[in-house]
């Protein structure tokens, strides 16, 4: 197994892993690099339209619905996590799918470990951009730990009770003809 030191952010994309084509510029003084790009909020703004720059946000960005109708055209949503135990970013990414039904990527960046890899998926998060010193194929067991999750989110709306009370009453109804 390669020493994972030696290896830049492992990308999990719809649960499986990829190549990450986007550059990550985290100070909006920087300049743009050629190809596609991932900048500050502001940076995004204040730019022409372009399929090949996408916003991050920060954990603390208020998610009105004018930034949010803003977002609508935006090729990927990157929301930072600057530490691990700052859980604002999943509440970004479920706005963004349930509230405002952001269609295109959304994907974690920053402080993203294998911890967290199976919640923000329930959270709308379908690319995680791991932090450097996280394994991938941890990151990808992980993903898959849970069989089944008893509270309801945006990978399954309908909570385990419901699902459990239909079957019920579908097995039971041959009884009742």
């Amino acid at each position: 197994m390669p020493d994972q030191a030696t290896v830049t952010r492992p990308l999990i994309r719809r649960g499986v892993p990829d190549a990450d084509r986007w550059t990550l510029i985290r100070d909006p003084e920087s300049a743009l690099p050629e190809g596609p790009a991932i900048v500050p909020l502001e940076q995004w703004r204040e730019a022409a339209p372009s399929e090949d720059l996408a916003p991050w946000l920060a954990s603390d960005t208020e998610l009105t619905p004018e930034l949010a109708d803003a977002l609508q055209d935006a090729p990927l949503i990157a929301i930072d996590f600057p530490k691990f135990t700052d859980g604002r970013g999943y509440s970004l990414a479920r706005l963004l799918r349930e509230r405002y039904g952001y269609p295109g990527e959304i994907r974690a960046i920053g402080d993203v470990l294998v911890d967290q890899v199976f919640f923000l998926t329930r959270c709308g998060f379908d690319a995680l951009s791991l932090r450097e010193d996280q394994w991938l194929e941890d990151a990808l067991r992980a993903l898959n730990a849970f069989s089944r999750a008893y509270q309801p989110a945006v990978d399954e709306p309908e909570p385990l009770f419901r699902h459990r009370l239909r079957e019920a009453i579908h097995e039971a109804e041959p009884a009742f003809a």
